[in-house]
């Protein structure tokens, strides 16, 4: 394994534990919203990977790491090209303060001090910027944040990655005949359904609508395809209450590998043109 994969005990984006500290990305559309918690030394840079990577050409491919040096943390930049900016002043090593202004490029972050509540705050805020409403599952910037950094160590480890898209059947009919609580409703249990079947260490995500993603790292196609058909017949099998009626609801599935210096976004591109290919073919099925 990789020394990088092996230094970080949760992966950015997860919620910190209560007290930890962490950084939240106030600016940069990428990152916009991302906690990522400091229980480790925490790289920055465009290299894939780095623990966040910033992919921007005013960043360099390691250009900071934070790393717990007694109760807080320091800073230090890694000889960048542009500089690591903390409150409008370049740094070499800076001790981090409570509301300190990272700057990396067009990305800043904030740091949380462990304990501090106004941070607390913060970060609770960028949690919910990267959750769905409805169902709580991380949204689609989200899935695609954690696609890029899987995709990116699945390349340096040489392991597979999978994906899988599926999609409730008919679901428009459900909007229509029975209302849209009923079909928040569906989509609620769903999630839950969903969440229940997968395996722990896979990502699931609502991409929008009735549409769903789940990420598999360490899966290959045959994997996916697996998981894809339990979850497929857990659906089918159960009708799911809606208020006071029950209701009959599948799903349809496309799953894809990770192949060869293939990007994150051709990976998701195929996984949803199989899951066309099972809603062509009948709905209700697992197309790969």
């Amino acid at each position: 394994m990789p020394p990088s994969d092996a230094t970080r005990s949760r992966p950015p984006g997860d919620a910190p534990r209560g007290g930890d500290a962490c950084l939240v990305f106030v600016e940069g559309d990428q990152v916009l919203g991302l906690c990522v918690p400091l229980c480790d030394e925490v790289v920055l840079g465009r290299d894939p990977g780095c623990a966040v990577p910033l992919f921007a050409d005013d960043v360099s491919r390691r250009h900071a790491r934070v790393a717990a040096d007694g109760g807080g943390h320091l800073l230090v930049d890694l000889d960048s090209t542009n500089g690591t900016w903390v409150n409008g002043r370049e740094v070499r090593v800076h001790r981090l303060c409570a509301g300190d202004r990272v700057r990396l490029g067009a990305f800043v972050a904030r740091y949380v001090a462990a304990g501090d509540p106004e941070g607390r705050q913060l970060a609770d805020l960028a949690l919910a910027s990267r959750r769905d409403p409805l169902t709580a599952l991380p949204n689609r910037r989200a899935f695609d944040e954690d696609l890029a950094r899987e995709a990116a160590r699945a390349a340096r480890a040489g392991t597979p990655l999978a994906v899988i898209v599926l999609d409730v059947d008919r679901f428009k009919t459900v909007n229509d005949v029975h209302g849209h609580a009923a079909g928040d409703a569906v989509l609620r249990e769903l999630a839950a359904r969903s969440a229940r079947t997968i395996r722990t260490g896979d990502v699931l995500a609502r991409l929008g609508g009735e549409e769903f993603g789940i990420l598999l790292p360490g899966a290959d196609l045959a994997r996916a395809v697996d998981a894809a058909e339990r979850l497929r017949c857990a659906l089918a099998a159960a009708p799911m209450q809606v208020a006071s009626e029950v209701l009959a609801v599948t799903a349809s599935f496309g799953c894809a590998e990770l192949a060869a210096s293939e990007a994150p976004a051709a990976l998701l591109a195929r996984a949803d043109a199989r899951l066309y290919e099972a809603k062509r073919g009948g709905r209700n099925r697992v197309a790969s």
